[in-house]
């Protein structure tokens, strides 16, 4: 059996989907969401082997919501209703997605494509590439407090680290974890925005408050929620050039 999870915030469009879904017995509906957090808690809650995931969603997005699964990944069909929601990405990354209205054919073939699917490795670089498509640069986090999930802006993140192999968002005001590793972050986000100062911390350019030098060519910032972190000497003057500009 192939447990679904059902993610639209219509619910006319979850009961389509649930009707055409009846005619593929191996197909498990094992829950529904409304919205990008939801979503991210019951795959957390759920572990499903697919996704038929909404794009377009108040709060955090189908694409905001793949790009924050860990791994091993289930499988994804996005579903939208419109086409200019970067199809030509979806197609090169080996992704599948349907166009709403759904029809049963194109259901059906999508089903088709996820039994014949490459294991979750292959599905893990699909998702990778279409994250790192140009011009989807996140504008929003999915990140977990405790058992809850939380949307945070682009522009209240002070700094994401890595710390005992976990991932970190930071905020003025807290400490959330994340599924993506760093590397997987430093693709995606927008390099106008974010730098990496070190092997374990990326942080937000706008949230750096102070910069100070070191006679060996290092470096050590001030970031907007009262931490400092040491730049290292490779890294300082690239981040000096970026503050600059």
């Amino acid at each position: 059996m192939i447990r679904t999870l059902v993610v639209d915030d219509e619910q006319p469009a979850r009961e389509r989907l649930r009707q055409l879904l009846t005619a593929h017995p191996d197909i498990e509906i094992v829950g529904e969401a409304a919205d990008g957090v939801e979503a991210a808690e019951k795959i957390a809650e759920l572990t499903p082997d697919l996704i038929l995931l909404d794009i377009q969603m108040p709060g955090a997005s189908g694409l905001d919501v793949a790009a924050s699964l860990g791994k091993p990944r289930p499988a994804v069909i996005f579903c939208t209703a419109y086409d200019q929601y970067a199809v030509d990405a979806f197609e090169l990354s080996a992704l599948d997605y349907l166009l709403k209205p759904v029809n049963r054919a194109r259901l059906a073939a999508a089903l088709d494509r996820v039994r014949a699917s490459a294991p979750a490795p292959g599905r893990d670089r699909a998702l990778e590439q279409l994250a790192h498509s140009p011009g989807l640069a996140p504008a929003r986090f999915l990140a977990k407090r405790g058992n809850r999930f939380r949307v945070v802006a682009a522009n209240e993140v002070v700094a994401f680290t890595f710390v005992d192999d976990v991932t970190h968002l930071l905020t003025t005001t807290e400490q959330l974890s994340m599924q993506p590793t760093l590397a997987s972050l430093a693709r995606r986000l927008d390099a106008a925005a974010f730098f990496q100062v070190s092997r374990t911390a990326i942080i937000r350019l706008d949230a750096v408050k102070e910069a100070k030098p070191f006679s060996d060519g290092t470096g050590e910032i001030l970031l907007s929620n009262g931490q400092t972190m040491v730049v290292a000497r490779r890294r300082w003057r690239l981040l000096l050039d970026k503050l600059e500009a």
